[in-house]
């Protein structure tokens, strides 16, 4: 073969490969489609999610792949995307922390390997990644349940009248956190509300703690004509006695105060039907 045959199937080689490097999406338009997703209706977002999992998986090593794959992490957790969509997020992120460890922040984990740990633990998803921030990660996640646990608190509602959590023993309760300013907080009070005004005859309390003030949550529950109590924490001391880093965040109790679940996110209908089926409530 000559010289000139060599360079026509060199340059042939080049031409056939190059739709195929061109097809892998660039951090722009990952980060642009990461950016957009709530403008896609939820029922075809999972798909687009396991498709931004594996153009992020091949991209180089490094601080920025680990963002886009935390990112995707966050977004995936929103709503009911389904156990492949989550797996292939949790995939992701465990790679591209393998690849790029991120520097622990005085001895704390930093958010990746917190996001990634939250998947495990309240996604009941699987993730291998052989870091010890990663296992204190998970550590701090099981201590800040035990400590949601024994928590006890009293606050006001919008009428002024004072809820105590350890008074409702006996009850189903529910407390979530959350605002008016919070899309996903926005997305799931109607499946709040109509599990509440549902199963509230059973024995279910629901209670929404915010840190608003009383007319901005107030105003909010009125004009969309919720139901179920919203307790005022000013000060955030519920909050922060629940370790709450992001909102909507709900806990969920049975009869005798123990702990049964936890969701990180937006939470569907079904996803709290799913973790109330631990208790005696019925359809």
């Amino acid at each position: 073969m000559n010289t000139i045959h060599r360079a026509i199937l060199a340059a042939a080689a080049v031409l056939l490969t190059a739709p195929l490097i061109h097809a892998q999406a660039s951090i722009a338009e990952i980060n642009k489609q990461l950016e957009s997703y709530r403008s896609i209706p939820a029922d075809q977002r999972p798909p687009i999610f396991i498709k931004l999992a594996a153009d992020i998986r091949v991209l180089p090593a490094g601080p920025k792949k680990v963002q886009l794959a935390d990112s995707l992490v966050n977004e995936t957790t929103e709503g009911d995307n389904g156990s492949e969509a989550l797996q292939a997020a949790a995939d992701t992120l465990a790679k591209s922390l393998a690849e790029s460890p991120v520097p622990a922040k005085k001895d704390q984990p930093p958010e990746p390997y917190t996001d990634l740990a939250k998947l495990v633990r309240f996604m009941h998803v699987d993730a291998t990644l052989d870091d010890p921030l990663f296992v204190k990660a998970g550590q701090i996640l099981a201590a800040n349940d035990a400590d949601a646990e024994k928590a006890d608190f009293t606050l006001k509602d919008l009428d002024g009248k004072k809820v105590t959590l350890s008074q409702l023993r006996g009850k189903i309760v529910m407390v979530n956190f959350w605002a008016t300013w919070c899309p996903p907080c926005r997305l799931e009070m109607p499946d709040l509300d109509l599990i509440y005004t549902h199963f509230q005859p059973q024995g279910l309390v629901v209670l929404a703690v915010t840190d608003e003030s009383p007319f901005t949550a107030g105003s909010f529950i009125a004009k969309a004509n919720y139901h179920l109590p919203v307790l005022l924490d000013s000060d955030r001391k519920v909050h922060k006695m629940f370790h709450i880093t992001g909102i909507p965040t709900t806990f969920i109790f049975d009869r005798e105060g123990k702990l049964i679940g936890e969701t990180i996110d937006q939470t569907t209908q079904r996803q709290f039907l799913d973790i109330l089926a631990k208790t005696d409530l019925h359809n």
